[in-house]
């Protein structure tokens, strides 16, 4: 079915593409056609101004030619001497007329589009310079506006195509999430009845906190996919609390070989966030960070607030960023590990700045020493009770 697909597709491209070439080059046949009549016409103007030049010498019935001439009213026509001085000029306007300057300007550009034509009025040679119609005008720019409005509409279906499966894989991942918190779920249940088991068993305390510690952290892991694909509940919440649970979970979960530092205000500052996904964000760069350093370096987080808006620093000494992918990483699906989805960074920028109004880049990178993330929150000045 998908090599029937691909088959089908490009048929229609190539079929597409004949199309085109096939109305452009009738296009153009038609041009040149319709430019060659325009010649004949300015050729039987120029003989029928030529007749009316010559009726002093001989009797001759004016009516045809004069109908000749009225008739045309659309072809800009110049005539000159053998000297290149303007003599008449038909269908031309009225400024370009009045302007001897704006008029040897015109003269250039026809002589530019026709070759012009020779009549002899008495013993003198003229020449007959012309340009295109308007509507020969239309026609040489048909093509290029058929080409463009072909273009703008692949371009629409494309962008059609690529949304619709966009949402369709959204929809697909997000099932798959809240699947898999259920599935989660299910066991985490049953977990928490052997934990108060194991309480009246009299088993060790030290046995059951640490038990307790990861089936609190499963049931976080479940919540946040739980989030996935629905809006979440943004309330108030003290960003150097909610900030510093995660990163003492990490420091206290992470190798020895690893260096962890913490600096924040003393004081509460509030921000509209959702917890779970918070944490989420915190979690994926240190993540990052830790797998940057290929787990052993520096990691440090740092809080700092300004007037409006409070900084979330998280700063690695790990491998960096070349600048030109600063933006790039945020890409779902790119990821520079052999192993990985490459979705950590992409979910952590989806949370910050879709759910949770704020703002998340690389602030710094610097090949072979680290990359410093920045998040942006707005302050809440008086918390909500």
């Amino acid at each position: 079915m998908k090599i029937n697909r691909e088959y089908i597709r490009w048929i229609l491209i190539a079929t597409a593409f004949i199309a085109i070439i096939a109305i452009l080059w009738n296009t153009y046949s038609f041009f040149q056609i319709y430019k060659e009549e325009e010649r004949i016409k300015v050729e039987v103007w120029a003989a029928a101004s030529n007749t009316i030049n010559n009726a002093k010498l001989v009797d001759t019935d004016l009516e045809l030619p004069l109908l000749i001439l009225t008739n045309n009213t659309t072809i800009p026509i110049i005539q000159t001497n053998e000297q290149d001085s303007i003599l008449t000029m038909i269908n031309v306007p009225h400024e370009i007329v009045k302007n001897k300057a704006e008029s040897l300007v015109f003269l250039e550009r026809l002589k530019s589009q026709n070759p012009p034509i020779e009549v002899t009025v008495g013993k003198e040679k003229q020449y007959l310079y012309y340009g295109n119609s308007s509507l020969l005008l239309k026609l040489k720019y048909y093509p290029m506006a058929l080409v463009l409005i072909f273009v703008f509409f692949t371009l629409l279906i494309i962008i059609f195509y690529r949304s619709h499966r966009i949402a369709t894989q959204n929809k697909l991942w997000t099932g798959m999430a809240k699947e898999t918190a259920h599935q989660i779920g299910t066991p985490l249940s049953s977990l928490l009845g052997w934990v108060e088991i194991m309480k009246l068993d009299n088993t060790d305390p030290q046995t059951i906190d640490g038990i307790e510690k990861d089936i609190k952290r499963l049931q976080i892991i479940a919540d946040r996919f739980s989030k996935i694909g629905s809006q979440p509940q943004l309330l108030q919440y003290d960003i150097v609390a909610e900030t510093k649970k995660i990163y003492d979970y990490f420091e206290q979960k992470s190798s020895k070989q690893i260096l962890f530092n913490f600096l924040a205000p003393n004081h509460k500052i509030f921000v509209f966030i959702n917890p779970e996904l918070h944490s989420w964000t915190i979690e994926n760069l240190i993540k990052n960070g830790i797998d940057a350093m290929k787990g052993k370096g520096r990691i440090d987080v740092l809080i700092k607030e300004t007037d409006q808006f409070v900084n979330i620093f998280i700063t690695d000494s790990g491998a960096g960023i070349p600048r030109k992918k600063f933006e790039k990483i945020f890409e779902p699906g790119y990821t520079s590990k052999q192993r990985g989805w490459g979705l950590g960074l992409s979910l952590s920028k989806r949370i910050v700045e879709q759910y949770q109004n704020g703002k998340i880049k690389v602030l710094h990178s610097e090949i072979g020493k680290g990359t410093t993330f920045i998040i942006t929150y707005k302050k809440e000045k008086v918390a909500l009770n």
